[in-house]
This record gives C-alpha cells, structure tokens and sequence, in this order.
C-alpha cells in the first residue's frame, strides 16, 4: 500500500532500501543452517494473517513515514525548499503547541509522586483529588494493576460526570475505562462482529470517516457498510441514505451496528438534536446497536451548534426506546485536554445484555488493564475544580483560552481554504479538522494515475515536498467517487497556522498552475 502514495521510482528505491535494511540474514530467506543452508522464515508476508494486510490506518501511513524522512533530512542540513515540516495530520494537540492544563498535571504530577502530597504550593483541591486516586489504587500505588475496567473511584466518577451532563442516572458497573476511546470502540465491534456469508456482521460506517473504524472491521473481518455523509450540507446525515445503505447491505450481510461519530471526524459536522433523534429512531426500526463516538464533546465552535450526548437524546425519547443497546465514548486526548499520550478514555454501554457484560468484561481482562494514568488523567477531565474551589479560577480561564483559540482557527481555516481557486471547505462547526476538498485538473489526475497514484495522494506528498505540509489524502478517510479532499488539523498554533495557510496558499496556486488544462 505505500506505493499507493509514493512517486513510483523513489518509492521503489525506498522500498528496496527498507527490504535490505530489515533482513536478518546474509540472504532474504532468513539466517544460514548448521550447513550453511539458509533456514526458511516461519513467518513471511504470504504466511501472515491476510487480515492484518487488508488494516489501512492513513493518520499514520507512508506520506507521515515520508514527512519524518524529511524532518531527518533537514536536520542534517539538506537543502529543501522550507525550513520545517508542518504535521497537520493527526489530531496531537500538544505535539502542536498547546500546553497542558495546569491542573490535569499537577493532579497527576502527585500521583505519579506522592511525595508532592505535602507541598502546599499545590491548591489543596488538586492535593485532595491525587489522594482520593492514590487511595482506589491497590498499594496507593499508580504503578500498581487496578481491575480490568478499571479504578472503581475512577469509574464512579465518571458515572457522576455522566449524570451531571445528561440529567439522568448512570451506574458505574456500565462504565469500562479504557486506553483511549480506540480500545474501547474495537472491544465493543470484536462482541458484534459474527456468523459467515450473508449472516456476517455488517458495520455501518459514515462516509468520510475515521479510519479506525474500517481498520477494525478489515481486522475482524466484517463487511464495512458505508453510509455518505452530505457534502452540499455540511457534512449533515441525512436518515433517506441510512435507509439506502442498509437496504443493500442485507443483500450479502446483516448489519448489526450503526457508528455515529458526533462532532465529525474529518468532517467537524456538529448533529443536531432532531438529527439524533432520528438517528435514534432508525437504529431501532433496523434493530441495531449503535455506537456514539463522542469524544469532541467539549470542541463545539460555531455559533447555534451544541453538543447532544446520544444517550440523554435515547432517554429524552421516552419508554418506547427504552431497551435500544447503545455504547458512547470518551477520550482524554481530545477537547481541551489534548492529553493523548496518556491514553485514557471510557465506554459506558447502555441496554446490554448481562451475559454479554460479562463476556466484555473477560475481553477487557485478557489486556490486564488500561494504563493507571490515563485512568487517573480521565478522572481530572469528568471531576475538574468546581466553582468556589481553589484552582477553578485558573482552570476555567485556561479551559477557555484553549477552546476560543480553537474556535477562532476553526473560523480562519474554513475561511482561507475558501479564499482560494480550486478549494472549497465546509463550516468546521467542530472537532479539530477541516476536510477541504480540492478540485483537481484533469492533467494532474492523469499525472498521479500514471505513477499509480490517487490523485489526492498525489497532491498530499507534492505539498509535503515543496512546501512541508503534512496532510492525510481524503482517500484515507473515503469519499464519493470523483471527489478529492485532504484532512488537516486545526491545532498548529496561531503563529505556525499563519505559515501553514501561507505556504498552502502559494503551493497550491504553483500546482494548478503547473497542471491546468
């Protein structure tokens, strides 16, 4: 698949230089016998398991792999017609600039090191939440295992959180901590994903979407069920093309589970209430679990949009949606956190079948448990300074700081890709990407066919290698036939995006110049 993006003849050379590097013998067969014979490889790429080979996952694919080269290069001071390389391509807010939250880390710094308990330089709030962490952990210790869904004061506020959000109860034992929403999500689809023919699970999947989903279902080997999101209207879901997608699904599967993501990923779509509800309203008309993946919750920008958590939205519906199975997602990653490397998140599941959490729960064990810091990271994020508190002052201001900062690069880069011939770009209502697309000459569609190339992918490591940019093709993420887009992040920090646009705006410009018709 790198060949897929990659210029042919240098990609080749690359390859070809990979292949040598990487054997571990003075043949490509393996390490030589007793006898000087070479010993056969137990594990190649023909004896592999062939699901693994059908994973694509483009946020980290080989235009990312060619943009760390480049770093490496101009490091070692080759010449290249800019000065840094720009890596717009995943969602890493700190990794872009941002920095942390005060409080997040000072709760953590204690309960990595207890010692710091006694400084009171620390507001006694964020000393009083390290202590009640360090006290659900088994030795008060972070370095210890906690149970397999997690710190039981851990899950308990998250439930807690759940309530105050949503208005109606939520019960810890439905709460499973996880590494990132990701663990969560692909535990969740390996309990749906069953039968053989046209009895195998279906998974409905929006159309741009996050490629985990596709990852996951290509791993499992499940039918992805693709459902298109509305361009023309902002990326909205319109229920008529959920009903045209599973109607043809059930001619060679059976789909059980509809994935919403809300805010969009790549989109930056925010749903609206009466879109959920209706959402709702087809999943249980279609007898299927639905999954909400919701872990932008807190990146709500334009104006008039809102965040509605798909379960307060089920119970709002009344007794006659009741029973439908729903499962939701948290992440510390995201939001104003953007605390990724921590790798915490949540599922709380809705609706589920006891037997059917019991056997999640054995799934979960078979992993131990998810990292204690990202359980107690994802503590901070659900149970944060309350007013009246020590350090609420200073996290609500930094909080602040972060999402209207987010909101403002949201509004300049919808604006500026719109300012430019051959970019069009949807409102970024929220999340953290725009997906613009690009309206590509027929020269340069012809050109990328002929190196066997996707014309966005094309155009993706042209501008990483004359301007920097890192950014993932839209063929990554599907998209109508006939369209090219590209995904980037809004995170690079004022000063940084100001450049990006710059050097986007002149790049492309060159390009449909070089390639008009």
């Amino acid at each position: 698949m790198l060949s897929r993006f990659l210029p042919g003849h240098s990609a080749s050379r690359r390859l070809s230089a990979m292949s040598s590097h990487l054997t571990n013998g003075p043949h490509a067969n393996g390490p030589t016998g007793p006898a000087g014979q070479t010993r056969p490889k137990v594990l190649t790429i023909e004896s592999m398991n062939p699901l693994v080979k059908k994973v694509e996952y483009a946020v980290r694919g080989p235009i990312v792999a060619r943009a760390t080269e480049l770093e490496k290069e101009l490091e070692k001071g080759v010449p290249k017609p800019f000065s840094q390389v720009i890596k717009a391509n995943i969602g890493d807010a700190h990794a872009m600039g941002q920095k942390p939250i005060t409080f997040l880390r000072q709760v953590i710094s204690m309960c990595v090191n207890p010692d710091l308990l006694g400084d009171e330089s620390i507001p006694a709030d964020a000393r009083q939440r390290a202590r009640r962490i360090l006290q659900g952990c088994k030795g008060g210790s972070l370095g210890s295992y906690s149970d397999s869904v997690g710190v039981e004061v851990i899950r308990k506020d998250v439930a807690a959180y759940i309530e105050r959000r949503d208005g109606f109860p939520s019960d810890p034992d439905n709460i499973f901590l996880s590494t990132g929403a990701s663990d969560a999500i692909k535990n969740c689809l390996h309990l749906l994903v069953a039968g053989s023919g046209k009895t195998r699970t279906g998974i409905m999947i929006p159309i741009p979407q996050y490629p985990l989903y596709s990852a996951a279902a290509s791993q499992l080997d499940a039918h992805q069920v693709n459902y298109y999101l509305d361009e023309d209207n902002n990326w909205a879901l319109d229920i008529s093309e959920l009903e045209r997608s599973v109607k043809e699904a059930r001619e060679h599967c059976s789909p059980r589970v509809l994935c919403v993501i809300n805010p969009g990923n790549p989109t930056g779509q925010v749903l609206s209430k009466e879109n959920i509800q209706e959402i709702i309203k087809f999943a249980a008309r279609e007898h299927l679990f639905l999954m909400a993946d919701e872990v932008y919750q807190d990146n709500i920008y334009a104006p008039g949009c809102a965040f509605h958590s798909f379960k307060k939205t089920l119970m709002e519906l009344g007794p006659e949606y009741a029973g439908l199975e729903l499962a939701s997602f948290h992440s510390t990653s995201k939001g104003y956190m953007g605390e990724c490397g921590f790798r915490g998140g949540y599922m709380e599941v809705i609706n589920m079948d006891p037997a059917v959490k019991l056997q999640l729960k054995k799934l979960v064990s078979t992993k131990l448990c998810p990292p204690v810091s990202g359980q107690a990271t994802m503590d901070c994020v659900v149970n944060p300074p309350q007013p009246g508190e020590p350090s609420y002052e200073s996290f609500s201001k930094e909080k602040t700081h972060v999402l209207q900062s987010l909101a403002e690069r949201a509004k300049l880069v919808a604006e500026t890709f719109n300012s430019i011939d051959g970019v069009t770009c949807n409102t970024v209502q929220g999340a953290m990407y725009a997906f613009p697309r690009i309206h590509l000459p027929r020269r340069a569609i012809e050109k990328a066919q002929s190196l066997g190339q996707s014309p966005d992918g094309f155009y993706a490591l042209s501008l990483l290698e004359e301007a920097g940019i890192c950014v993932v093709p839209g063929s990554g993420f599907g998209q109508r036939e006939g369209t090219y887009h590209f995904r980037t992040t809004i995170l690079p920090q004022p000063d940084k995006l100001k450049v990006f646009m710059d050097l986007f705006t002149n790049f492309h410009n060159n390009f449909m110049r070089e390639y008009a018709d």
